[in-house]
């Protein structure tokens, strides 16, 4: 079944919050999302300009309206601002009795600031009793008892017991507002405290936080978790959200959080994050196909002492090459990328060390500082513990091989002096194994978080800066 789910809340006109955030919500949760409008709010990241109410009675039609027609599955409601607003969402209530009610009390901003007359808050604490679920914010809270904002968590667990019992809801405890690392959130009502632990996200974007987490409760419960699940699930979502929420740039001040953050990795817009890397590292690439070392390659007038220079540095490269393949595998998240790595680390030492040795002695070779640089390079990878950046740095070690190989397919003879190197780097086999490759960086790409994103850039292009160089060195050598 897909819930339906009817927000009755204001707007927000650059989509961080109000019904807007809650549409966004309950899409994100797979709901269909329905909007009654309260208030008309002027607003953006940085503050509220102003406000229209709307007559309550062009409420009561929207409210009619829907309800007349749709079989709705669940209720959130967020701004009100008055008792006559208040009134009129009560009574229609009492004649829908919709089958699960969420109630966010916005009554007191982030900032502090009152949001809602002092002569509505008892209509709000009566409106409580109508809802399954209260979601307030700590000073909502303690408006709510009656009481001083909470300062501590084992306050707010009393604050928010006390509510349950005098309205006989569940109550969603947010602990966003108190200090600490820590984050934790509960459900509160008559049969205990439910605690999920968090982490606090470091981030200024936080607008709509509550309009989002309540319309995600609302629709996760039409789903059939009870309260306690669909926290957990809520609240990982959030978390995620607010870890996105940089990468959208939506205005200058505290701006929304990324609702859709777990769907958009699955939208296809026909380019995939190695293809962008790929094109992004363009002039590097032209910068290989036009060094001496790969055109002496290709023509088979490449200096023979140079070319045993480079396959021993590069045989002391694939040593270690396989020693971080299999490090990749250790951290691959599903078995058949586990085979995957740890078959490609096999292969370098079996497999391509034979065809090195076949050329160079590898008897009391060092590296140069080319060859330094890129191990380097590929174990920091490693040692920084992410999957997702690690097979970014590997990454270019499949695909540029490939593409070269790819190109020089046809163009030489069995007389041609490297024509089992060139037929190595053409080698149908490996091909796929590069397209394989790229599959996984492009599957862990779409799941990274903008920053880890932005690390598997800088490793891509690192490595590919590198491969370079390491074409490059046997001809500058001293």
């Amino acid at each position: 079944m897909i819930p339906r789910v009817l927000s009755i809340a204001g707007t927000d006109p650059t989509g961080g919050a109000g019904i807007q955030a809650d549409l966004k919500s309950i899409a994100a949760f797979g709901g269909y999302g329905m909007a009654a409008v309260t208030a008309l709010v002027a607003q953006n990241t940085r503050g509220v300009r102003s406000v229209h109410v709307p007559p309550t009675a062009f409420l009561e039609e929207q409210l009619r309206a829907v309800g007349d027609d749709v079989d709705i599955d669940a209720v959130k409601i967020g701004m009100l601002g008055s008792t006559d607003v208040i009134a009129t969402v009560d009574q229609w209530l009492t004649a829908t009795r919709p089958p699960i009610v969420v109630l966010d009390p916005v009554m007191v901003a982030t900032s502090g600031d009152r949001l809602l007359k002092a002569d509505a808050e008892d209509a709000v604490r009566a409106l409580c009793r109508r809802a399954d679920l209260v979601t307030p914010n700590l000073p909502e809270l303690a408006v709510l008892v009656r009481e001083p904002v909470a300062t501590t968590w084992e306050a707010a667990v009393a604050q928010a017991e006390q509510l349950a019992a005098t309205a006989d809801t569940a109550v969603l405890l947010k602990g966003g507002h108190l200090d600490g690392r820590q984050c934790p959130d509960a459900i509160v009502d008559a049969t205990g405290v439910h605690e999920v632990p968090g982490r606090r996200v470091d981030t200024p974007h936080t607008h709509g936080t509550g309009c989002s987490l309540s319309s995600a409760m609302a629709t996760l419960a039409a789903h059939g978790l009870p309260w306690p699940d669909a926290l957990t699930r809520a609240k990982r979502w959030l978390t995620g959200a607010l870890e996105h929420a940089e990468a959208l740039h939506v205005g200058r001040g505290n701006g929304p959080i990324d609702h859709l953050h777990e769907l958009r990795p699955h939208i296809d817009l026909g380019r995939s994050w190695s293809n962008e890397r790929w094109d992004a590292t363009a002039s590097i690439r032209a910068e290989v196909d036009a060094c001496g070392f790969v055109g002496g390659l290709a023509s088979g007038d490449l200096d023979r002492d140079a070319f045993a220079w480079y396959l021993g540095q590069d045989l002391l490269y694939l040593r270690e090459y396989a020693r971080v393949l299999a490090r990749v595998a250790a951290l691959a998240p599903t078995a058949e990328e586990q085979r995957f790595w740890a078959a490609g680390s096999v292969a370098c030492l079996a497999e391509e060390a034979t065809l090195h040795q076949s050329h160079v002695d590898p008897a009391g070779l060092e590296p140069a500082p080319t060859t330094w640089a890129y191990t380097d390079h590929l174990h920091a990878a490693a040692a920084g513990g992410s999957y997702a950046v690690l097979v970014a740095a590997i990454l270019p070690c499949y695909v540029l091989y490939t593409d070269i190989g790819a190109r020089w397919r046809g163009t030489f003879g069995p007389t041609h002096p490297y024509a089992d190197w060139l037929t190595a780097y053409g080698d149908e086999t490996f091909a796929a194994s590069s397209a394989a490759a790229e599959r996984i960086a492009d599957a862990a790409a779409r799941t990274a978080s903008p920053a880890t994103r932005r690390e598997m850039a800088t490793a891509y292009d690192r490595s590919m800066a590198l491969e370079l160089a390491f074409f490059d060195a046997p001809l500058k050598r001293a």
